[in-house]
């Protein structure tokens, strides 16, 4: 089983920046895949960042360029840095991962961009 905890939110400025950080419980070295996601009221959770340990990864359009997600596999961390934020980018970011099959979700961590 693994557990994930984010941290890291809060309000910003457009224009501003944040970033995210999610706390595994175990060891997240022979994980896959480690991503970020997003839910906006009364739309679906997107995904708006996505690692492999490969060395591949995936972002949309729509944040592309401004979103980088990283991993330190030593602290078991996995990080989501956020630049030039956008009053759109306002939500819950949780962390997910899928370990033998099972997907896994933190509890999310509020991001509200205003001014």
């Amino acid at each position: 089983q693994v557990q994930l905890v984010e941290s890291g939110g809060g309000l910003v400025q457009p224009g501003g920046s944040l970033t995210l950080s999610c706390v595994a419980s175990g060891s997240i070295l022979g994980i896959n895949v480690m991503a970020w996601y997003r839910q906006v009221p009364g739309k679906q959770r997107e995904m708006v960042a996505r690692h492999f340990k490969d060395g591949i990864y995936n972002y949309p359009d729509s944040v592309k360029g401004r979103f980088t997600i990283s991993r330190d596999n030593a602290k078991n961390t996995v990080y989501l840095q956020m630049n030039n934020l956008k009053p759109e980018d306002t939500g819950v970011y949780y962390c997910a991962t899928n370990w033998l099959g099972i997907n896994y979700w933190g509890q999310g961590t509020q991001v509200t961009v205003s001014s």
